[in-house]
């Protein structure tokens, strides 16, 4: 794919279907709420998505936001981290927090972990234990280590 086929040709407000294409098929309803999106920042006169990771970030949030417990984790790791969003404790407590709540393992950990280290959050060993539980008693080699650490 070249430059051209990522990027959106502003006058028209269309963009290639391929700029879409991240995460497996686009349906055409996403595609037609790209477009409409489009379109709401060409009459603000702002920036559309300029790049696959920006298209891929409002498909995440998308599904997230529909209770996508993968995608909840995969933005709580983006914020923990800063990979493609600017880094916030706090949101990557709220994204681990909805996946967690869902009983995703990964974001059980992860959650405990923000507790035992006071990210986002106060720090509370007795929350940290509690999640760190949760994601153990789904057999997460990780959780259950750092829960036999908390009691050391």
């Amino acid at each position: 794919m070249n430059a051209t086929e990522r990027t959106m040709d502003h006058s028209s407000g269309k963009f290639s279907l391929r700029a879409c294409h991240i995460m497996g098929k686009v349906s055409l309803v996403k595609y037609g709420l790209l477009l409409f999106m489009v379109q709401v920042f060409a009459c603000f006169g702002c920036n559309p998505p300029q790049k696959d990771s920006d298209v891929q970030l409002i498909t995440l949030l998308g599904n997230a936001n529909k209770g996508d417990a993968a995608a909840q984790f995969n933005l709580g790791v983006m914020y923990d981290e800063g990979d493609g969003v600017p880094e916030d404790d706090a949101e990557a407590v709220k994204w681990y927090r909805k996946a967690a709540d869902q009983g995703l393992a990964e974001a059980q950990a992860n959650l405990g972990l923000m507790y035992a280290n006071g990210k986002g959050v106060p720090e509370d060993d007795a929350e940290a234990v509690k999640w760190y539980r949760e994601a153990a008693d789904q057999g997460l080699a990780g959780a259950q280590t750092n829960l036999g650490l908390m009691y050391a």
